[in-house]
């Protein structure tokens, strides 16, 4: 793909986005995204998160397998979960499934100052992630291998957090590591069942609520054998 067929296939997706925003306004109350939010689109390239046989389609709107058994999601996906974060480019962020390290390098894109700090369950996807991300000059980004399901402690609390797989409930150690004030976008459901995209947020106060916004189908989250062997 030359640049000129880059910048067609860039500029087609994010009208599409824009279209599905405005389909999808009676259940997400967002008829449009912030220009962060499709700025931080059109910029990354999205070719360069998917597997060599999928480059061809890495701008169509629907997943794209990575490996492993997992998937970079839809970007009109990625586009909602992210502005749902209402990020205003100072937040500290935990990231659960950094996966290609594509939804990562959006919220990369948002961010002035803040950072982002993601955990990734495959040791495998994890390490091309950090390498990716690296070789594309983030330096707000921090990758690790972990369980999603334990956050990462060592730097909470999180301005924003946001879950790219699906739990059937919200760990509660994730919402004891999201700051007063903070908001979560999760998927929440079994696989291949009913699953909704949730906000969580914690008020000033300590008190949380859910907001369930959107029918979704993710992969499900799933935890290390050593969390597993607890």
């Amino acid at each position: 793909m030359d640049a000129g067929e880059h910048q067609k296939a860039v500029h087609r997706l994010i009208a599409e986005i824009e279209r599905n925003a405005r389909d999808t306004a009676h259940w997400t109350g967002r008829k449009t995204f912030s220009e962060r939010t499709m700025a931080a689109m059109a910029n990354v390239p999205r070719h360069r998160f998917v597997t060599p046989n999928y480059e061809v389609a890495a701008y169509v709107n629907r997943p794209q397998p990575i490996g492993h058994g997992q998937t970079i999601s839809q970007p009109y996906i990625v586009a909602l979960m992210t502005d749902l974060l209402d990020l205003k480019g100072h937040e500290k962020i935990l990231e659960i499934g950094t996966g290609s390290g594509y939804q990562t390098a959006v919220l990369a894109e948002v961010l002035n100052t803040g950072h982002i700090y993601s955990v990734e369950t495959l040791s495998a996807l994890a390490r091309q992630a950090q390498r990716r991300l690296a070789e594309m000059n983030y330096t707000n980004i921090s990758v690790r291998e972990g369980d999603g399901f334990d956050g990462w402690s060592e730097h909470a609390p999180y301005d924003a957090i946001i879950v790219t797989a699906a739990p059937e409930r919200i760990p509660k150690t994730l919402i004891d590591q999201l700051a007063m004030g903070g908001r979560m976008a999760v998927p929440l459901g079994r696989p291949h069942d009913r699953q909704s995209l949730v906000v969580l947020s914690k008020s000033l106060s300590g008190k949380v609520t859910e907001d369930h916004v959107l029918p979704v189908a993710f992969v499900p989250m799933v935890c290390s054998s050593s969390h597993a062997k607890r």
